[in-house]
């Protein structure tokens, strides 16, 4: 699974990486090297324009959702934060994934994503889990493989309201490769940029065509670096979350 990432670039950075067209400088949201359930993340969506224009026109958008899927039928909001992931598997017929896998698809930029390895002290023999920050070589961006999905708030009477509306999202996870497999089973499945307009366009609503975007993660060697169990706690950030471990 991924539970736990890190986002640090800017949204001017984002807008040129992803070629976005509109972001609202009020979705700014500050670096962070320790992105947990829950918190208001930075995703690259398109939509349809508002204008109307030219049919089948789109606007790519960078726009700060809430990881953890709420299904637009739920009740309640609360079930979000056990819905981070979704299995690539079975992400185009589960029925909480299966209408934003046809029409609400989107890029998470990260720079790398966490996950434990459990080690056993060989002076206690307790085993402790050894946090891995698994990022690219490079350190280029990563464009994890997302789904958005509207929830309205039955409290708010007024759908004009921007309190009416939550947009949350989920990260699409595949089977481990390079230096992630060595720490987890699973890993956040990220795509090439020639994937991205495909992707992302949503009129492409093809579920086959679509999963065959999703048959491998990104190319690009991974290191998977281990480093101090601060990031454990989500009270913790900053940048010397990724200090090597000692």
């Amino acid at each position: 699974m991924c539970g736990r990432y890190a986002s640090t670039r800017s949204p001017q950075d984002l807008t040129q990486l992803f070629d976005v067209t509109e972001w609202r400088p009020e979705e700014t949201l500050a670096p962070s090297w320790n992105v947990a359930p829950t918190d208001p993340v930075y995703a690259v969506l398109e939509r349809p324009a508002r204008d109307g224009g030219e049919k089948g026109e789109v606007r790519r958008e960078l726009r700060a959702l809430r990881w953890g899927l709420v299904p637009s039928w739920a009740k309640d909001p609360k079930g979000g934060a056990r819905m981070i992931n979704a299995r690539v598997e079975t992400v185009h017929e589960k029925p909480a994934y299966r209408k934003a896998f046809a029409k609400r698809r989107c890029l998470l930029p990260a720079d790398g994503f966490y996950e434990w390895d459990p080690v056993k002290d060989e002076a206690t023999g307790k085993v402790r889990k050894q946090p891995y920050f698994i990022h690219p070589a490079d350190d280029s961006v990563m464009a994890l493989a997302g789904l958005y999905e509207y929830w309205r708030d039955p409290d708010v009477a007024d759908p004009d309201d921007p309190g009416a509306w939550l947009m949350t999202c989920t990260i699409i996870t595949t089977e481990a490769t390079d230096e992630a497999g060595r720490v987890h089973p699973r890993m956040p499945l990220a795509l090439t940029p020639d994937h991205y307009d495909t992707w992302l366009d949503p009129h492409h609503q093809d579920t086959h065509d679509l999963r065959a975007l999703l048959g491998s993660p990104a190319d690009g060697r991974l290191d998977a670096l281990a480093v101090s169990p601060a990031v454990n706690s989500v009270r913790n950030n900053g940048p010397h979350l990724l200090d090597p471990a000692t």
